[in-house]
Parts: C-alpha cells; sequence; structure tokens
C-alpha cells in the first residue's frame, strides 16, 4: 500500500482483493466494458496492444487510456498522461493482474506506476490505492460473488453541495434509516425506494489507518466526521431490483460532491435503474440546489 520504486525507479501503489471465479471469469469483469459498466463506472475497453480504454466519471470527466500491454486472462497495462509534471504526475501506467487460487478464487491487483524524482504526488497516488482498497474493490467482490456476468443496468449522479463533507453527508443520510442491529437500511419517508443490506467497512490494516491521515484528499472527506462515521453508505440492494448501490461525498476545495452510483441486475432491472434515476435526481436536486448564475434573473 505505501508508495515503493521499481527496478526502473518508477515510484509505485498498489491494491489488491480475492474474489471468487476463474480467471476467465474474473477477466470478463476487470478487462471488458461490458464487465467493468457492471460494478465500477461506464467504461470502453478495445482489447489488444494499441486499443483504448475510456472510464466516465460523469460529464466532462473521462479518463482515456492507451493499452500497452494485454496478455489475457492474465494481466493488461494501459498508460494515461496526467498532467505536465506541474499539474500531474506526467505518463501513468495502470496495471491489472489477474492471480488463480486453488479454492477458485482469483486475486485481482492494481498497479499504479509513475516517473517523479520527488514525492509530490505520493498522497494522490496513495489516496487512489486507498479508494481501490476500501471501496471500489468491494464493489468488485459483492459484484462477482452475487451477480457474476449478470445483465446489468447502471446509472451514476452526482450534486454539488456548498457545505463542507460532514454536513453534506449527513445532509444525504436523512434519506436513509438504519437499523444497527439488523444492519438493514430503507429509505425514510420522502426518499425514492432503497432496501437492502448495509455492507460495512472495517479498517484494520495499519497502512490504510495511515492513509487516512496522510492523503490530502481521503483526510479532507475525513476531517469532522463523527467519530466511527465513515462518508460512504455501500447497499447490497433488493428494492428496487437486486444490486449495489455506492454513495459517498467528494471534497473538492471549497464545494463538495456527492456521488451516487446504482447497479441493478436482472429482468427488471431496465425499468427499475429508469425510475430510480429520475426519482434519486429529483432528490438530489431539491436537497443540493445549485445557485443561481450572475444575471440570470
Amino acid at each position: 500500500m505505501p508508495v515503493r520504486k521499481d527496478d526502473e525507479g518508477r515510484r509505485y501503489v498498489e491494491a489488491e482483493v480475492e474474489i471468487p471465479g476463474s480467471p476467465e471469469e474474473v477477466w470478463r469483469a476487470i478487462a471488458t466494458g461490458e464487465g467493468i459498466s457492471s460494478w465500477f463506472v461506464p467504461s470502453k475497453v478495445e482489447g489488444r496492444v494499441g486499443g483504448q480504454t475510456v472510464t466516465s466519471f460523469g460529464p466532462g470527466m473521462d479518463a482515456v487510456s492507451k493499452i500497452t500491454k494485454w496478455n489475457p486472462p492474465q494481466s493488461y497495462t494501459a498508460e494515461s498522461e496526467e498532467g505536465d509534471g506541474e499539474t500531474g504526475p506526467g505518463k501513468v501506467a495502470t496495471e491489472w493482474i489477474v492471480e488463480a487460487r486453488d479454492r477458485g478464487t482469483c486475486i485481482v491487483r492494481v498497479v499504479h506506476r509513475w516517473f517523479a524524482d520527488t514525492d509530490d504526488w505520493d498522497g494522490q497516488f496513495e489516496g487512489h490505492a486507498y479508494g481501490w482498497a476500501t471501496s471500489f474493490f468491494r464493489m468488485l467482490k459483492l459484484y462477482q460473488s452475487n451477480f457474476p456476468g449478470q445483465k446489468c443496468s447502471a446509472f451514476q449522479l452526482a450534486a454539488i453541495s456548498q457545505a463542507p463533507p460532514p454536513e453534506t453527508w449527513r445532509t444525504f443520510k436523512i434519506a436513509m434509516k438504519i437499523d444497527e442491529q439488523s444492519g438493514r437500511a430503507a429509505s425514510t419517508p420522502g426518499a425514492p425506494e432503497f432496501a437492502g443490506a448495509v455492507e460495512r467497512m472495517e479498517i484494520t490494516d495499519p497502512e490504510l489507518q495511515r492513509i487516512r491521515k496522510t492523503s490530502p484528499h481521503v483526510a479532507a472527506a475525513l476531517e469532522s466526521m463523527e467519530e466511527g462515521e465513515e462518508p460512504e453508505l455501500l447497499l447490497r440492494l433488493d428494492r428496487p431490483a437486486p444490486g449495489l448501490a455506492h454513495i459517498f461525498v467528494v471534497p473538492l476545495g471549497g464545494p463538495t460532491m456527492v456521488s451516487m452510483r446504482v447497479h441493478l441486475y436482472g429482468e427488471n432491472a431496465d425499468a427499475a435503474a429508469a425510475e430510480a434515476e429520475r426519482a434519486w435526481s429529483g432528490w438530489l436536486n431539491e436537497r443540493f440546489p445549485q445557485p443561481a448564475e450572475k444575471g440570470s434573473q
């Protein structure tokens, strides 16, 4: 988890998770556009050396990379440009690795590598590794454990709050009632329908605990949160359809973004996702209205 250097002098961070499935099944989940879109964000993958990957985090927020190594179902590497050395570390290589285990599972490992003579970007990349370990790999494991290969209908929504992360998060949590004994959550009156099991996060790894304090983005999201409170909620849904929902807040250096990513599966997923997207979009817009632009009145 900490930043290390490889034999070529590149700095790198990595995170891993063990999930059920054969290498071929796991490869589909992490190396195809359809698979990645079923648990992460909308993605496209041209599966070949020289092919392009596009990962969409929202309007105007596409991450584009070029595949430089393609070795299914074991590994692939894609390179992207992230700044010019002043605004970002420059070229970043992201490698995905699948390692089979004897018990019908695989280890999935993601490694981010970049050239830098200083530690200017270390906190940023440790934050990336923290995000994989504590959030997105949890989504991958839930998907592969409960819905592998199923057709998915997904949507992602975002809203901007002018309040700091703790206040923003508590405004969203008004929508959910969580039963601590049963570990179940359900929407409160007036909020769109969500019901399911809360997938709790317990962080015991010393490195992850350190990153919570040293990575600027992670520390900013946690600042002023009540003890034991996390600015995220991961649900394994049974209503409005079987699926997953991940809601979290992201500090933007002033405003705060609320991000909601929902993946629904099964015969009724398309209709349920369309209705849920409409309802949650309206609810978020009501709770986090955008200030009117000057001269618009």
